[in-house]
């Protein structure tokens, strides 16, 4: 969206209202990236997702639904094409969020060297590429682009079990800094940081529903996040009432985490 600089701001209504806007989601088609789709189709932006594979349902809502394209973020070929597709079919690109990722539970003492070199190329140099291709298009535009990397709170605490992804993510917080000074002022990187969000997957981190709550009641906000959530942080984040935001990480974790010492001095009459 369009940087401004001499402090006007429309109104909130017109600052979210994206209609005319090209906006990509990588990863777009599940989980928190789909999350995401939904807030700006809702928004009235046309919305590309991509994945390896075309999903069983694009994210919609009402008649408007996302486009799907093909590509493997980790493929820098497959790359080029999704970009080069974007510029000859829509003619400008507007937002671009950083969304593909993860990683599966694994010890990092028994993790091969592949396992960790994967994590990381997929987690952090694959959005990198993602970036930097968005850039060349954004800078030959008048109005510039935003570009936002879903980070992570595994960033900045510990991450046992998925230590290569919170290495990663806090590369990412580190390359927007770096991304945002390089690219301004035509273009502005910033981070959003999930903390635990309810998906279609949570199952395979938090178990079920009794687990999830006791999850959930951890957080002072009494929930998980939803992906929504994400979705709306992202829509201000790429918004004109952002204009001045550039190289800053948003946290979304509801609260942070009660730390253990709480809990445990409760329990010893503390």
């Amino acid at each position: 969206m369009t940087n401004r600089s001499n402090g006007s701001l429309p109104s909130p209504q017109q600052a979210l209202d994206y209609h005319g806007k090209v906006v990509l989601v990588t990863g777009g088609t599940k989980g928190i990236g789909a999350g995401i789709a939904r807030c700006f189709l809702a928004a009235g932006a046309t919305v590309l997702v991509c994945g390896r594979s075309a999903p069983d349902l694009l994210p919609s809502v009402g008649d408007a639904r996302a486009l799907f394209v093909a590509a493997d973020v980790r493929d820098l070929e497959s790359l080029q094409a999704l970009f080069n597709l974007i510029r000859d079919k829509h003619g400008r690109l507007d937002v671009v969020v950083n969304n593909a990722g993860g990683a599966p539970f694994a010890l990092a003492d028994t993790a091969s060297p592949r396992f960790h070199e994967s994590i990381l190329r997929l987690n952090l140099i694959a959005p990198l590429n993602v970036a930097q291709l968005a850039n060349a298009t954004m800078q030959r535009q008048d109005e510039g682009g935003v570009i936002i990397f879903i980070a992570s709170v595994a960033a900045l605490r510990p991450s046992p079990g998925t230590a290569a992804y919170g290495a990663a993510k806090a590369g990412i917080l580190s390359l927007v800094q770096s991304l945002a000074v390089e690219w301004a002022p035509k273009v502005r990187v910033v981070a959003v940081s999930p903390g635990l969000v309810h998906t279609e997957q949570s199952h395979l981190h938090y178990g079920n529903d009794a687990g999830l709550a006791a999850v959930a009641s951890t957080i002072p906000a009494g929930r998980l996040a939803t992906p929504e959530d994400i979705g709306n942080a992202c829509l201000y984040a790429a918004s004109p009432l952002a204009s001045y935001a550039s190289g800053v990480n948003l946290l979304l974790h509801g609260g942070g985490e009660r730390p253990a010492f709480l809990a445990v001095g409760a329990q010893h009459g503390a």
